[in-house]
């Protein structure tokens, strides 16, 4: 009796069908309501039915609810469709575009001078922003009382002075000439941090590509001429450097670098303040002292050195005269690199 019961509900069941949002759902409560549903009671009768039908009527209650499951889940898709194309919705259109997105003009520029210095043979090698005395200021040559430690005002770590964040990224220099003997030819591009205040030109934060090359009978002219192979390659063919003489504690001699201004040729304009040159970096042989404090034989070896803002080369490059920009994460600023 209770299994033909059970039969005769499932044909009742998927005979079912309506357009209609409260039916489906009074359909819905009727039979799976766990108060008072159909399904619902059947299970709770279970128990009452005769052991050799148990398996039959048990296969059959399971597909009474599964079918009845399925009915609402394929009736309610069916009227949601219909709604969607009731306002106007057409599922055959594409959907809506991605706008393609780009890489922060700082990445761009630090790609592009790394690939440069690649292509002569030098590596990247990266350190920690935070950093120790030694590998930030005494293993280059700036001792404990040297005036030259009040050219970078640092930020130490509270209650350790001799944590502090990196002011520079020759502290990776250091690390590398620790780890591996000469020949070295490494770059180190990265973010450092002063305690500067934040303006239009300056900036607590920014980022820096730093060079180290170490090898036997390593001049000046080859200095020189790395250089200029880099401001042709960066900045355009025909673009010229002067060298400056300059002051660092790890280089002797030192200087300046300064590159033809390419908006005016030369000649003079507002940006160049009518000099014709832009500074771009500073460079120098690398001092024995730091040579011999990182167990590097200075009467074998020698080095040169060089350093830039890569903010510094991105606002000449882009003709961007407020640093603060690179900061701030403005679309409108952003989206002028895209493509």
């Amino acid at each position: 009796m209770m299994l033909d019961k059970a039969k005769e509900l499932l044909t009742e069941v998927e005979a079912f069908n309506s357009e209609n949002a409260e039916e489906i759902e009074s359909f819905r409560i009727k039979y799976l309501s766990k108060k008072g549903g159909i399904v619902t009671e059947l299970f709770k009768d279970f128990k009452n039915v005769p052991n050799e039908q148990k398996k039959e009527y048990g296969q059959i209650l399971n597909q009474l609810k599964n079918t009845v499951t399925d009915k609402v889940s394929f009736l309610k898709q069916n009227l949601k469709s219909k709604d969607d194309v009731k306002i106007g919705l057409d599922l055959t259109l594409p959907g809506d575009s991605f706008e393609n997105g780009s890489r922060h003009p700082i990445s761009i520029v630090r790609n592009e001078i790394s690939e440069i210095f690649m292509r002569l043979g030098f590596t990247i090698s990266e350190g920690p922003e935070i950093e120790d005395d030694l590998h930030v200021f005494s293993a280059l040559n700036f001792p404990p009382e040297h005036p030259a430690r009040d050219m970078q005002d640092t930020f130490f770590i509270e209650k350790n002075p001799d944590i502090l964040l990196r002011t520079h990224t020759s502290s990776v220099q250091v690390r590398v000439m620790d780890k591996q003997k000469p020949p070295i030819r490494t770059i180190s591009p990265g973010r450092v941090f002063r305690n500067e205040a934040i303006s239009a030109r300056a900036h607590c934060i920014f980022h820096q590509i730093e060079g180290l090359y170490i090898d036997e009978n390593v001049s000046f002219a080859d200095l020189k001429q790395t250089l200029e192979y880099f401001a042709e390659e960066f900045f355009g063919k025909g673009t010229r450097i002067r060298l400056r003489p300059s002051y660092f504690p790890f280089t002797e001699p030192s200087a300046e670098v300064d590159v033809s201004c390419s908006l005016c040729g030369g000649k003079g304009c507002n940006v160049c303040k009518y000099t014709g040159w832009l500074e771009i970096l500073g460079c120098g042989m690398v001092d024995p002292n730091v040579l011999e404090s990182n167990n590097i034989d200075s009467e074998k070896y020698t080095g040169f050195a060089f350093g830039m803002g890569i903010e510094r080369i991105a606002m000449l490059k882009y003709g961007i005269k407020d640093l603060r920009l690179f900061f701030e994460n403005d679309l409108r600023f952003l989206k002028q690199f895209q493509g």
